[in-house]
């Protein structure tokens, strides 16, 4: 009794602690049942609503398409992406890695706006780093793919630049959490999610077993915490600290790439918006004119999307508590339940359907060589239904 108070005093003192905590990975095809490449961004935010933006092809530079914030009226930044070419890149902050006292910082979103734009190899993300005028005004680890096999991480601060290839990696795989491996020892922070992320993949990763289905479905769903060595989804309230999903999560995404020598028009980013064990994912495919969903972009008048914002709605049903420190304490029986009936749970179930028929069309269209407009508009259109009546209903349950 004694110890587990003694635990739980700890995790509410540290639980005080603030600050965005994305975990990530970049994961060559050496590891992944079909030999394409994945980058995967659970992403934690001040900014909780979310939307996808495509970005059509400008003074000849790529068509893009990336998560961008809420309050980002104008689509400055991007926080996840990739491109016609299939390059893709994403970042987590880092914490150990600023060696300098220059006042210019967060323009990681303009660096990968710009990178989308512009690049079509890890290697021209390299020399976009290199070009760029110093200081940067970054501090954080960007992770990159491409469509030629290519998959790394940067480690950038504001004046220099540290690579490292997921080819090197004997494992297959890179993880970064918020620090950084070239940065100050000791120093960041995300250590246990780190851990946590590590004694995941290992096993998967050695049977190359890694899918994109297994990064939103199970990685970003995950209540084991590394440092108590349990798993509190069984419990009814815990303390929200230092697991995967946090209150500040706001997607989880999972670029899957192209092996080499294929088109670049079948890269999918499996989007999650909002805070993933109370959303579902959906394909967005840039290489066809109707591949993005309408409910994870912005509706009317509104730079918010539905999906989001049900997400959102959703998740206050698993923090209902809102006076004082309330906001740590997650009602977890009301994701997952013995029965099979948690929130979560229920998303999982369909969630298995919309990977089941997107990857029917996506099969359909890799060997045909293109897609078929028509059926993408006419599936997502019946996937959107699905998911807003299913939203609808479970928002209605939940509010009686």
């Amino acid at each position: 009794m004694c110890k587990r108070l003694a635990i739980f005093l700890l995790l509410c003192l540290v639980a005080g602690a603030s600050a965005w905590a994305c975990t990530s990975a970049v994961v060559s095809g050496r590891v992944t049942p079909d030999g394409r490449p994945l980058l995967w961004k659970h992403r934690d935010s001040s900014d909780l609503n979310n939307r996808i933006v495509r970005f059509d092809a400008v003074k000849g530079q790529l068509s893009f398409v990336g998560l961008v914030n809420g309050v980002d009226t104008l689509a400055r930044e991007v926080w996840t992406g990739y491109n016609s070419a299939g390059f893709a890149v994403m970042n987590t902050a880092s914490y150990n890695l600023k060696n300098d006292t220059s006042s210019l910082a967060d323009r990681e979103g303009v660096v990968m706006k710009r990178a989308l734009a512009v690049c079509r190899t890890v290697d021209d993300f390299e020399r976009l780093l290199a070009e760029w005028p110093r200081p940067i005004g970054v501090e954080a680890n960007f992770g990159v793919i491409d469509a030629e096999g290519g998959a790394a991480y940067f480690e950038v601060n504001n004046y220099e630049v540290f690579r490292y290839d997921a080819a090197d990696s004997p494992n297959g795989y890179l993880l970064r959490t918020n620090y950084s491996m070239s940065g100050r020892p000791d120093e960041g922070l995300g250590y246990i999610r780190y851990d946590h992320a590590e004694e995941l993949f290992a096993p998967v990763a050695e049977q190359k077993a890694v899918t994109a289905e297994w990064l939103t479905g199970v990685c970003s769903r995950s209540f084991y915490h590394a440092f108590l060595g349990r798993d509190f989804s069984g419990d009814n309230w815990v303390v929200d600290q230092d697991f995967i999903p946090r209150y500040s999560t706001s997607a989880s995404l999972v670029v899957e790439g192209v092996r080499p020598g294929e088109s670049p028009a079948f890269t999918t980013m499996w989007t999650v918006l909002g805070y993933p064990p109370c959303s579902i994912v959906l394909p967005v495919w840039l290489g066809c004119n109707s591949g993005i969903p309408a409910l994870l972009q912005a509706q009317g008048d509104t730079v918010r999307s539905s999906l989001c914002e049900w997400s959102n709605a959703l998740k206050q049903e698993a923090f209902p508590v809102k006076r004082g420190s309330g906001s740590h304490y997650l009602h977890m029986a009301r994701l997952f339940r013995s029965d099979g009936s948690g929130i979560t749970q229920q998303l999982l179930g369909l969630e298995k359907e919309v990977y089941a028929r997107s990857r029917t069309l996506l099969d359909e269209a890799r060997r045909s060589g293109s897609w078929n407009d028509r059926r993408v508009e006419r599936m997502l259109g019946d996937i959107e239904q699905q998911v807003s009546a299913f939203f609808q209903q479970i928002l209605s349950d939940e509010s009686r």
